[in-house]
């Protein structure tokens, strides 16, 4: 009887302490990031025949490299069919992140867990320990989150193995700049959880506010491609902060809104540079695996 496993995860958004959740940093220093699952998916059908052959296929909502955590992804939903019965969605996350390793990545672990769990997470990374804690807060401030927060795809595809690999080399080299910039990015997740726990709009922006701007000491490329289009618009107050949602120098970037402000200058900017918008919501279940037997 022929079998066929699909698994479908979702890809995430990055609010706060990407970065610190790499190991060459959180070894020796511990990181934390909070990020957002979305309503974006990558899905991976493993069809067997009746002659036990094995076929995969992907298919992803968003594109390769737009910084939503679109790889680690790919692998969870891999794990998941191919190993997932049995084992728990954090089992399936490390699996997922210890093959990317295999292959050579530099990057950290919060892509991996956000789309085996869902919702918002608050991670801790200590060596390779990692803490999970799932952030509840009310349904009025999610809403808020949702309808203020707009995600624009830039077109432009980032290589965060490339960027990873300059920062981990200067940070390995003593650094100063890079290690500042690591700490303050760390530090921000603790920002960002305060303004969610206590459900404060301006807290939220702020905490997205400083930690785009922490990212600066890493290295200006990574805010480039957005900076001289959305700095004039928080000068004028018609948003309130912005942040790229991967490792940077293109993607995704994720806008706050002030409340109340007419949102179509912002959209009309965005068409202006050819970026698309992304319409999501918050996606609260991780990995989703249905099996379906054929004759």
């Amino acid at each position: 009887m022929a079998k066929t496993i699909s698994v479908r995860v979702p890809v995430r958004i990055d609010l706060a302490g990407g970065w610190s959740d790499v190991p060459a940093y959180c070894s020796e220093h511990g990181g934390e990031v909070i990020n957002i699952a979305i309503n974006r998916y990558i899905t991976a059908e493993m069809h067997i025949d009746d002659e036990r052959k094995i076929t995969v296929q992907y298919s992803s909502d968003v594109p390769i490299g737009s910084g939503l955590g679109t790889s680690g992804a790919m692998n969870v939903a891999l794990l998941a069919a191919i190993s997932g019965e049995g084992r728990t969605p954090e089992e399936i996350a490390e699996l997922a992140f210890q093959f990317e390793a295999l292959l050579g990545n530099t990057g950290g672990r919060q892509d991996q867990w956000a789309s085996a769990l869902g919702g918002i997470q608050h991670l801790q990374f200590h060596g390779d320990t990692v803490t999970s804690t799932q952030l509840n807060p009310s349904q009025e401030f999610m809403s808020w989150i949702e309808e203020n927060l707009l995600l624009f795809d830039s077109g432009i595809s980032h290589v965060s193995g490339e960027l990873h690999r300059e920062v981990w080399r200067k940070y390995s080299m003593g650094d100063q700049d890079i290690k500042d910039g690591l700490e303050r990015i760390r530090h921000m997740t603790q920002e960002m959880l305060e303004a969610i726990q206590i459900e404060s709009p301006e807290h939220f922006a702020r905490s997205l506010y400083r930690a785009s701007w922490s990212v600066n000491l890493l290295g200006k490329e990574f805010n480039e491609p957005f900076e001289k289009y959305l700095k004039p618009l928080q000068f004028s107050e018609a948003i309130m902060a912005w942040k790229v949602m991967g490792a940077g120098a293109g993607g995704v970037v994720g806008i706050v809104l002030n409340d109340g402000y007419d949102r179509e200058t912002v959209t009309e900017l965005a068409n202006k540079q050819g970026w698309t918008e992304i319409e999501w919501a918050i996606e609260h279940q991780g990995i989703v695996r249905e099996v379906n037997l054929h004759e």
